[in-house]
């Protein structure tokens, strides 16, 4: 995954709020969840989904039948969003075998080309 840097950059700064700020920053909306849970959850808006804008990053938590317990769920699952949109993979470097690791190679085939030729055939090939 490819991330921008102006949005590892959002994340990095979203990240270092406390919670409260991190919810200022985002758009909470609140939604009716469905699903098992009886007819609590069935009929209140207790489902929440919050979107970052800076980081186009949306959660959301249905799990709770509480409002208050789902909107914290939906905080940690933000932040472990945003912790994955920071991480920066290690540039990778092409490398090529070297001169020893190339002779040991063709020794050992040979070896095996050798054994392989001294079975021989019964029928003369």
């Amino acid at each position: 995954m490819t991330v921008s840097p102006s949005r590892r950059q959002a994340a990095l700064a979203a990240l270092a709020l406390d919670d409260d700020a991190l919810l200022k920053a985002c758009e909470v909306e609140y939604f009716i969840g469905s699903g098992p849970g009886g007819q609590h959850r069935n009929t209140t808006a207790s489902g929440v989904r919050l979107t970052h804008a800076p980081t186009e990053l949306s959660v959301s938590a249905t799990e709770r039948r509480s409002q208050v317990q789902n909107k914290g769920v939906a905080l940690e699952r933000l932040r472990e969003g945003l912790q994955l949109l920071t991480f920066v993979p290690k540039k990778r470097h092409k490398t090529q075998p070297t001169k020893g690791s190339q002779r040991r190679r063709l020794e050992s085939k040979k070896r095996v080309g050798e054994k392989k030729a001294q079975r021989g055939n019964k029928d003369g090939w």
